[in-house]
């Protein structure tokens, strides 16, 4: 299959066009920059030099290939409604490209929460959700598209991400913090499980599916709050809801929810099985805690 993957040169994205490339693949990268074209190019990668603003372009490579991995977005959070727009713009256009044909598209959003089944959870205020849902609308005019919820920890050794930021926040402060009791839970997947979901999605899920990219269904806040502790050589102390944004600053709204996830359907549906590092023990290596 010939496969036009966007974001192909970021965090998930370099591991989903090698999973790609590893099962007979071929892959073309839409790359904005020399640094990821070269970066493409040297994977083995053929590059498609462009933007996720260009339409014509997006319409383009999806024309040519048997099938779209859509992975760009900037997340840039202060910039995240312009993103989520072209975001959206993007998705409408691949689904003119590919309208009728039964090609596969497969985009990655946010929030995943409850079942795969539950609606978009509506405590979110992310405006992706429009993506989501007119992606699976796509499933009415002719295309096999799917969404994949990520997780919100996203995990290896090669990026330190969400708690990447908690370390940080801990050696300022001085302290591990958790908010309340700790007790509020979390979902997380490796970056290479989540790359093989992408692939499997592309493969063979069935038009409109939602999928759970959630290899840990629910980490408590508190238990990689201890982990962070234990490593630094830190106290860990509770954080009242009152000195949460002192804290943790703009996390603090994220970090005080509840949200795990099933990943039942997904593991049901395409036979995927995370086999990586669950986001505890992948903390407890100590890459994270590198200066």
């Amino acid at each position: 299959m010939r496969v036009f993957v966007t974001g192909a040169s970021g965090f998930i994205g370099s591991a989903v066009v090698r999973d790609l490339v590893a099962a007979g693949h071929q892959v073309v990268g839409l790359a904005r920059s020399d640094t990821s074209a070269a970066s493409l190019t040297s994977a083995g990668i053929e590059v498609c030099r462009g933007t996720v603003e260009d339409l014509d372009g997006l319409h383009a490579g999806a024309s040519g290939s048997d099938g779209v991995v859509h992975l760009a977005f900037n997340h840039d959070f202060s910039q995240h409604e312009a993103a989520a727009r072209a975001e959206l713009r993007a998705i409408e256009t691949f689904g003119d490209a590919l309208a009728g044909s039964d090609r596969p598209l497969v985009i990655a959003s946010g929030g995943p929460v409850g079942t795969e089944q539950a609606a978009p959870d509506p405590a979110s205020p992310s405006p992706r959700n429009a993506g989501a849902r007119a992606t699976l609308s796509l499933a009415e005019r002719g295309v096999r598209s799917s969404v994949v919820r990520l997780a919100p920890a996203v995990h290896d050794r090669s990026k330190r991400g969400l708690v990447g930021q908690l370390v940080d926040i801990a050696r300022d402060k001085g302290v591990s913090g958790y908010l309340g009791d700790g007790s509020n839970r979390w979902t997380a997947v490796h970056r290479l499980d989540a790359a093989r979901l992408f692939r499997l999605a592309l493969e063979k899920a069935p038009a409109g599916s939602v999928l759970h990219g959630v290899a840990d269904e629910g980490v408590t806040f508190r238990a990689v709050a201890a982990v962070i502790g234990r490593h630094l050589n830190l106290p860990v102390t509770a954080i009242t809801a009152k000195g949460a944004d002192a804290h943790f600053g703009f996390l603090a709204g994220l970090l005080g929810r509840d949200i795990p996830a099933s990943n039942a359907l997904t593991r049901e549906l395409l036979g995927w099985r995370p086999t990586h590092p669950g986001l505890i023990d992948d903390l407890d290596n100590g890459h994270h805690f590198a200066i």
